[in-house]
């Protein structure tokens, strides 16, 4: 007997998350053994296993029906793996690393089916299976355009994805936030042939496909972003046209798939840095009248107000929040670290690694992001090194570079580049860094 209000793996429960049905994504087969009602939602816990897709969260052929024929094909088909139940045979594929899962949507359409569904990666995430894979946007310093590529910390190795979507190939001042845990999304920015946008698109790292989300209220390029409780918020920046700096902010939830305004910035601003810190977006940045500005916004009340304390005085960035702390980088090339202490109002600088690559733009720590419980460090020449900062001390035993040769890569490229009638400023500038978890 199948208990409704759960679902078994090798006997052991694994409760069903409570999930807004109306923004799930899960395209769970009909056939599937262990679940329920595949056609229904499961008694009292809002359990989508098989919903109407929302077109726009994710286009499908409208008025599309399913031939009887092949849902009774799907049902009283062949197993997932032969000679096993589907249960056992989804326990065996979730341990799949997740390099190969382009592999597993190759087999049959069962396992495309599954893989594409919100049920697989649940399972990952809950047996502390899921992989974070680092996410990299960079401009090519020659001819401008965006690329971007996928970074395995675990096996060291980086992966090719689908080509940015050609708004964005040449777009600046565009912002970049990762929702739900596998969504990287694209906002706003300026296209030089079509000006300040408010387009919105995104990236499902399930499916490895790009996708269209609904547009900002406001055009806007060279603005303030964060995520605070799986919401997108974004503020201030520069408008299309006049250049004058904006005061709106907005909010996009992607439960109801709408974005929405939020109270205003207390003055016009250009932000160049910004976090989250104790559940506040701070932001820090350029007034109309180009002077410094900075305010804090908190989500529950509302409310924009003006600070001044020591936090925001020695801010720098880049900078990320861990584990409640916040950490920012106190040299050019992220080799020291500094870390504000709330008790003294202060920041607190961390051991130096004395492993300073240099001073130039290409090994510029570009971002400062969590990634497996440590600060991982990216920098303009695609080093990535990974910090373990539990007791903030950065200490340098503690340090690993698991991507890049630093300065002997940076040396060798510009001597190349010279050589092929380059100028040393050609080098690759990294934009964004998020990570998604699959």
């Amino acid at each position: 007997m199948i208990n409704h209000d759960a679902i078994f793996v090798y006997e052991i429960a694994v409760w069903s998350p409570q999930v807004d049905s109306s923004a799930c994504l899960c395209r769970v087969d009909a056939g599937f053994k262990t679940v329920t009602g595949a056609k229904k939602y499961v008694p009292t816990l809002k359990l989508c296993v098989h919903p109407s897709i929302r077109t726009s969260i994710h286009p499908v052929r409208t008025g599309a029906k399913i031939k009887p024929e092949l849902l009774e094909r799907s049902r009283g088909g062949s197993p997932l793996l032969p000679g096993l139940p589907d249960d056992l045979a989804v326990a065996c594929l979730v341990r799949v690393p997740r390099a190969d899962h382009w592999k597993l949507r190759l087999v049959c359409r069962r396992w495309q089916r599954l893989l594409v569904g919100n049920y697989f990666y649940w399972l990952r995430r809950s047996l502390g299976l899921a992989e974070e894979w680092l996410y990299v946007i960079k401009r090519d310093g020659r001819d401008g355009r965006i690329s971007w590529e996928a970074f395995d910390p675990v096996r060291r190795s980086w992966h090719p994805l689908p080509p940015i979507p050609d708004d964005y190939s040449l777009a600046v001042g565009f912002g970049c936030e990762a929702l739900s845990g596998c969504h990287l999304y694209l906002f706003g920015g300026r296209d030089p042939r079509k000006g300040s946008m408010r387009r919105v698109i995104y990236y499902n790292a399930r499916t490895n496909k790009w996708h269209r989300a609904p547009d900002l209220l406001r055009r806007r390029q060279f603005f303030g972003s964060c995520v605070i409780d799986n919401r997108l918020y974004v503020s201030g920046g520069e408008s299309e046209g006049v250049r004058r700096s904006l005061r709106s902010s907005e909010v996009y939830d992607p439960s109801k798939n709408r974005w929405s305004f939020v109270a205003e910035l207390s003055s016009p601003m250009v932000p160049f840095a910004g976090a989250v810190y104790q559940g506040k977006w701070f932001l820090k940045g350029l007034g109309a009248q180009r002077q410094v500005l900075s305010e804090v916004y908190s989500p529950e009340s509302d409310t924009w107000e003006s600070v001044l304390d020591g936090m925001v005085s020695g801010w720098r960035n880049p900078s990320v929040c861990i584990d409640g702390k916040l950490f920012a980088s106190d040299c050019k090339d992220g080799c020291r670290l500094r870390m504000y202490d709330p008790a003294t109002d202060s920041w607190r600088r961390g051991r130096d690694s004395k492993a300073h690559a240099g001073s130039s733009r290409a090994v510029e720590a570009a971002a400062l992001v969590p990634l497996m419980g440590k600060l991982c460090i990216v920098r303009n020449n695609m080093s990535i090194t990974l910090v373990d900062v539990e007791d903030g001390s950065g200490e340098e035993e503690r340090r690993v570079t698991i991507a890049g040769k630093g300065q002997i890569k940076t040396l060798i490229t510009k001597f190349l580049s010279s050589i092929a009638g380059g100028s040393g400023g050609d080098h690759t500038h990294v934009l964004h860094c998020q990570v998604l978890q699959a």
